[in-house]
Parts: C-alpha cells; sequence; structure tokens
C-alpha cells in the first residue's frame, strides 16, 4: 500500500461518528493524520467544544510523535507524570497523552497514520478510533 488515502480517511472518520452515534455518545471530533502529521480529515459534530478539533489532533499527533497507541501514552504519563510534561513542551504543547489516539497501520504493519477522537471519556474515543480503523480494512494499534 502506498499510504492512505483521503476517501480512507473519510471511511474512517465517518465509521467512528456513526459508531459514537449508535452508543449514544456525546458530540465528537475525529481527525485523522498521515505520518507526517498533516490533517486528512477532520470532522466536528454539531455541538462539540470548541477544542475538541485541537485535542483529537493532538491525539493522533502524539500516537505519531512516540510511534504508539495514545493508551500506552496515558499509562507512561500516570508513572512518569514529569518526563509527559517534558514531553508536552518539547512539541510545545502538540501531544495529549490520553486514549482516543490510535495509529492506522495496513496489514503488513506499515504506518499509514493516526486518528484522534475526542468529546467523551477517554475509552470511548479510543473505542469508536478502533472502529472507525477497522471498519475502513485497516489495522489500529491502541497501545
Amino acid at each position: 500500500m502506498s499510504g492512505l488515502s483521503t476517501t480512507q480517511a473519510s471511511e474512517i472518520v465517518d465509521a467512528a461518528l456513526s459508531h459514537a452515534r449508535e452508543l449514544g455518545l456525546r458530540p465528537l471530533t475525529v481527525t485523522v493524520l498521515d505520518p507526517g502529521g498533516h490533517p486528512k480529515v477532520v470532522k466536528r459534530e454539531d455541538g462539540a467544544g470548541i477544542l475538541r478539533p485541537q485535542i483529537a489532533h493532538a491525539k493522533a499527533w502524539g500516537s505519531l510523535g512516540t510511534g504508539q497507541g495514545g493508551a500506552v501514552g496515558a499509562r507512561h504519563a500516570t508513572r512518569d507524570p514529569a518526563f509527559f510534561a517534558a514531553l508536552a513542551s518539547i512539541s510545545e504543547g502538540r501531544i495529549a497523552s490520553s486514549k482516543g489516539g490510535v495509529l492506522i497501520r495496513d496489514e503488513h504493519g506499515e504506518l499509514l497514520g493516526a486518528v484522534g477522537v475526542s468529546g467523551d471519556r477517554p475509552d470511548n474515543d479510543e473505542a469508536v478510533a478502533v472502529f472507525g480503523v477497522e471498519k475502513a480494512g485497516l489495522v489500529a494499534d491502541a497501545g
């Protein structure tokens, strides 16, 4: 596979949002980034908080930057908060170490990008991110 297409990124976002509505979650923002951290698709549901796009981006960007899903970052941040405070500073505040940031891989493990979801509880954000990636026929690496 040569990379994540805009069509695939759109499918991930739409599937994640559709699943969120099925689950009755709060309004979400979902963003998909390419491997360089650039946005492919961003959607913010009506009623989602005004910071949700930035938080979703930071979850996805942090996963790309650390090379691991947000669940790993969240666990490490709990054990070593000073390191993650430094990481936030080094990244100029662009990293959110929280569930809801998921790496997107192909069937061979090649990194295609990341998805970030923000708006509900971190476990729910992660669940809909994973759902969206898998619905698009790709591999979700949540950590």
